[in-house]
């Protein structure tokens, strides 16, 4: 149900947003979302065209009178991260998105929003749908799979396109134009343990850890956000005699870990004084996390599980979470603390059954810079025995300060709004790197409202950065 309070202006962007949230669509789970955008093109005669893979590109005449210029792509993705909290019921693959309007920011109720990109996507249609933009010929373009890898860009038929200026509307703060992106990779770690039957005496043990803020591990890496695997392992890291059953922490690759669960049994010795040392990492930790990890807390209650991993084999596991690296690792020298050069994020870990599992990926903007980085982490899987997977990677978009588009848009910034823009690159991954490298001839700019949160369920739009968003986007436009 919208909101009673939800925005009105622009109509059209609004419309198509509320719509999109009402409209499932997790990664590789794109079909119904693609069909309501196929059907908004059908209704206002607009031809479109999809690959094998099912990224979509809808053909969009000139306005009257500028039937002569450049065709200009513009671009965002149909999918949305699924990340919720554990109190929330939410299906993703089902249920609409139960949407807030509070304090001048929409937000989802404890559910990720899907404003990235949802709010690109809902802006490309509304310069379909809305008669009084003025615009060059359109080729809106539609990806899936962004969420999980950058899939649907990787294996995009190039030849859909023909235009040579792209606007991608994946960027997440007003008054930012971004002219670069970071490349990436990753990896799944796996070993098989045998478990063994529990010593009698043993006391078995379920940990929790919630009220972390998680977030999105590129453009959020920096804010030094607490890492739920991280945190857990802590608790137990070099505790005599425990033995691991089971473990369930993170949602996905590019989503900083905020909770999840791990099973274990020590002897009564190590129990007695089990909660004091949970309470001190407890504390510790929010003496040095930001404030968004204030909620931080932990929960141990006794639990039942018939066998679990050896002490040895548990001992390595934890030895593994404590040495894995985590977080920023260089910054830019030229712009210092505004610009991460490279990061990685230890995103998931699992444990089921013996089945041990552990996912990380990386981001740069110097691919040889990250070399060293991949060595330090292929060495320590080698050193405990995990096989690894390597994650298909994708190529970074390096900023051209000489790009035409961008001069166009600083120019127009100025003039509209009385300012310059912030010119900057994202420690993210965006498509337009990928896509460049398909057609190396495109001039590309990015740009879009404030979100703040994404890849976690505080994900939030500010309201009031949406109209000028939209006022620079269709301006821009109509002198391209």
């Amino acid at each position: 149900m919208k909101p009673y309070n939800y925005p009105a202006a622009p109509a059209h962007l609004w419309r198509h947003f509320y719509e999109i949230t009402q409209i499932p669509r997790p990664s590789r789970q794109e079909a119904a979302v693609r069909q309501y955008v196929i059907g908004q093109a059908e209704q206002g005669g607009h031809t479109w065209r999809t690959d094998e893979e099912g990224n979509l590109v809808i053909a969009v005449a000139a306005s009257a009178g500028m039937e002569g210029r450049g065709t200009v792509i513009i671009q965002n993705h149909l999918d949305m991260v699924t990340v919720k909290t554990a109190d929330k019921a939410h299906d993703f693959s089902r249920d609409p998105l139960n949407l807030v309007v509070e304090d001048g920011w929409l937000r989802a109720d404890r559910t990720t929003l899907g404003a990235d990109n949802g709010v690109g996507c809902a802006a490309a249609l509304a310069l379909m749908t809305d008669p009084e933009v003025q615009h060059p010929p359109l080729e809106l373009l539609f990806t899936v799979d962004e969420e999980t890898g950058l899939g649907g860009a990787l294996r995009l038929d190039p030849s859909l396109l023909t235009g040579s200026r792209m606007l991608n509307l994946d960027t997440e703060e007003w008054e930012e134009l971004y002219v670069g992106c970071t490349g990436g990779g990753g990896w799944e770690f796996t070993r098989s343990f045998a478990t063994e039957q529990l010593p009698v005496a043993a006391q078995q043990w379920r940990l929790a850890i919630k009220g972390l803020a998680g977030g999105h591990s590129g453009i959020q890496i920096h804010q030094q956000l607490g890492n739920a695997i991280k945190l857990l392992g802590q608790c137990l890291h070099g505790l005599e005699g425990v033995q691991i059953a089971s473990l369930d922490v993170g949602v996905a690759h590019n989503v900083i870990p905020r909770e999840g669960v791990m099973e274990f049994a020590c002897p009564q010795g190590v129990s007695e004084h089990l909660a004091a040392r949970i309470e001190q990492v407890r504390q510790d930790a929010l003496g040095y996390l930001p404030e968004a990890d204030g909620q931080l807390a932990f929960e141990l209650q006794p639990a039942v599980f018939s066998a679990a991993l050896g002490a040895a084999e548990s001992a390595e596991i934890l030895d593994v979470i404590a040495a894995f690296p985590h977080g920023v690792q260089a910054y830019s020298l030229a712009l210092g603390a505004e610009l991460v050069d490279l990061s990685i994020n230890l995103a998931m870990a699992r444990l089921q059954q013996g089945a041990f599992l552990l996912e990380s990926s990386y981001r740069f903007f110097n691919a040889q810079q990250s070399l060293p980085l991949q060595h330090a982490v292929l060495a320590l899987a080698r050193a405990y025995g995990l096989t690894v997977k390597e994650v298909v990677g994708y190529p970074g978009w390096q900023p051209d300060m000489n790009s035409p588009l961008l001069a166009q848009g600083c120019a127009l910034h100025e003039n509209l709004f009385g300012s310059a823009p912030a010119v900057k690159a994202i420690h993210a991954g965006l498509e337009c790197g990928i896509l460049k490298g398909k057609k190396p001839d495109l001039d590309i700019l990015s740009f879009g409202p404030t979100i703040e949160g994404a890849h976690s369920p505080t994900e939030r739009l500010k309201i009031d950065t949406v109209k000028p968003f939209w006022r620079f986007l269709t301006a821009l436009l109509a002198q391209m």
